[in-house]
């Protein structure tokens, strides 16, 4: 399994939208994305400087997408 590098809020909205993600709303600190495509899923991305590992590797396993995916999408 690869080691996830330590990244922004705002980076991992921008990798997910070039999955298909779309921004649906914020509230306070909390970037609530959607997917386009089948099935309908949502993603809460907190907007830190700095997302922890453990909450980032949540938020690739809500996407469906491996740690290897995920980092070509940076």
């Amino acid at each position: 399994m690869s080691r996830l590098p330590v990244l922004s809020g705002r980076e991992v909205v921008r990798a997910l939208e070039r999955l298909g993600y779309v921004r649906d709303r914020q509230r306070g600190s909390h970037i609530v994305l959607r997917a386009t495509t089948s099935p309908h899923r949502r993603i809460v991305v907190p907007d830190h400087d700095e997302v922890a590992r453990g909450t980032l590797r949540a938020i690739v396993r809500q996407a469906g997408l491996s740690v290897e995916q995920f980092l070509t999408l940076l």
